[in-house]
């Protein structure tokens, strides 16, 4: 089955002015998700590594990207095709409490 890497934005203020019954479901089928078998797990501070033409290791604390809205969390998750994914991920909290969840295929090779 294919997979699907998410990434979940949002932050505080949102998740607050969320209605407690709509959080509470939110967070119910991040559960479902979970015992599905999605690995699931809330972002943690970022390292960037890199090491041009293998010649020197270099990491800087922070993340590469900069959003609106701080990352907060990822899954790994297995649906059909991509409408499936994107209909699993709808309710979850990122999505509800008005963050933003992506979607990427995982093209495995």
């Amino acid at each position: 089955m294919p997979r699907f890497i998410t990434v979940g934005y949002g932050d505080e203020a949102g998740y607050q002015r969320t209605a407690p019954e709509r959080r509470d479901a939110a967070h119910a089928q991040d559960a479902r998700l979970k015992a599905g078998g999605a690995l699931m797990g809330i972002a943690g501070a970022p390292v960037q590594v890199r090491n041009p033409d293998d010649g020197g290791l270099q990491t800087t604390d922070g993340a590469f990207l900069r959003s609106a809205l701080p990352i907060a969390g990822f899954a790994v998750i297995e649906a059909r095709d991509l409408q499936e994914a994107i209909a699993l991920v709808a309710k979850t909290p990122c999505a509800v409490a008005h963050g933003v969840v992506e979607v990427w295929p995982l093209l495995e090779r």
